[in-house]
């Protein structure tokens, strides 16, 4: 009998009665599931975190902040600064309009609905034109903020998370009252974190003067921003820095989602410790109980290699049972749902929604047979090392 036709035969053997030892397979189940659950889940709060800001910028948007600056909080313009930024080469018109937004970021306290503490949210400062900068942006309720006034609009995943931010509502922020007259959509960027009002508005409130900490700009096309900061960074008038609109709110992710994964992957990796112990435990229990088995396998003449494998090949899809439950708990447990969470770079907090992508699942899926691969490997050496003359006298 040749060598490849033992392995199979013995592993469709096994696998077929699995199901005879379902009830002591399941502590190995269990536990590689969980660890899929949680690592899925952690990864999945940092694939969202990272989709909301990714999907906030675009190639065809610059943003121009102070020269030296991170973020926006840090950054700083003059009104003066504002207006030779306007002139800038490669800026999409609309008619006479240049399609830019000059605009101010402040934080206030606006409580959490889930538990009533206060957390930062972004409040914009923006232009009469910012929507057409801004152009996936479009009201979802309410309507349209007027300028020169007291009155804001709410992203919808502000409007979800914070409490006091539906339309009709009042927002006390020191003195200042704003007055809620609309809810906005972003094709859920992170800019349905925020809360927009009228700049110049802002910055009476909040005793700005006449000082902004950005400009966004529409461009002509994705190719003119080269011609658009080559313009900017050469002229004396002004200190800035410019970066595709899609490359600065990539960067803003990146401390917390880089946190995120580590710590995802650390306590994966510690409850994985756990999981492939409950796996060896499982596979040394099915052994010592096919021991009599066994033997008379490797009596009719089926060689070592051959039982070896097909002990490796039941830990192999236990182990895959496990990460297939542990995958679909955590989709269903985890895909879609919504929270908030503190963006270390601009200290503001940032709505969004857990994302259980394919990758996710595919890197659950290799984690669970890895585990499933480790645990099996000491109970196959030993179940091919198993003496068949004492193996037969077992009872």
């Amino acid at each position: 009998m040749g060598a490849l036709r033992q392995v199979v035969a013995v592993t469709l053997l096994n696998l077929r009665t699995i199901p005879q030892r379902l009830g002591s397979s399941a502590v190995g189940i269990v536990g590689i599931a969980g660890v899929v659950v949680v690592l899925v889940a952690v990864l999945s709060m940092a694939e969202g975190f990272e989709a909301v800001l990714r999907d906030a910028g675009s190639s065809g948007r610059a943003i121009v902040m102070r020269s030296g600056s991170t973020s926006e909080m840090s950054s700083g313009l003059l009104g003066s600064d504002v207006d030779v930024i306007k002139q800038a080469p490669g800026i999409r018109q609309d008619g006479r309009t240049s399609l830019t937004s000059a605009e101010l970021f402040v934080i206030i306290d606006v409580p959490k609905k889930s538990t009533g503490t206060p957390a930062n949210v972004p409040l914009r400062g923006i232009e009469p034109t910012s929507f057409a900068v801004h152009d996936q942006a479009s009201m979802v309720d309410g309507r349209m903020l007027q300028f020169g006034t007291n009155e804001v609009v709410v992203g919808q995943a502000a409007s979800r998370q914070f409490a006091g931010l539906n339309v009709g509502d009042d927002i006390r922020s020191g003195e200042v009252t704003w007055k809620v007259v609309g809810i906005f959509e972003s094709d859920g960027s992170v800019a349905e974190t925020e809360i927009w009002c009228d700049a110049r508005t802002l910055q009476g409130a909040f005793r700005r003067g006449n000082s902004y900490q950005s400009v966004l700009a529409r461009l002509d096309s994705a190719q003119s921003f080269d011609a658009f900061k080559d313009w900017l960074t050469a002229n004396p008038q002004v200190k800035v820095s410019v970066q595709r609109e899609s490359e600065y709110y990539a960067s803003q992710s990146q401390t917390l989602t880089t946190l995120i994964r580590t710590v995802g992957f650390a306590i994966a990796a510690l409850m994985a410790i756990g999981a492939i112990f409950g796996a060896i435990l499982t596979m040394y229990t099915a052994v010592a109980t096919r021991a009599r088995e066994i033997a008379t396998l490797r009596a009719l003449g089926f060689n070592a290699g051959a039982v070896l494998v097909s002990i490796l090949a039941e830990s192999l899809a236990l182990a895959a049972l496990g990460g297939l439950a542990g995958g679909a708990a955590a989709y269903l447990g985890f895909n879609g749902y919504q929270t908030s969470t503190m963006n270390f770079q601009t200290f503001s907090q940032v709505a969004f929604a857990f994302r259980v992508t394919p990758s996710l699942l595919a890197l659950g899926l290799v984690w669970s047979l890895a585990m499933g691969l480790i645990g099996g490997l000491l109970p196959a050496v030993r179940a091919a090392r198993l003496p068949i003359s004492k193996a037969l006298r077992e009872l």
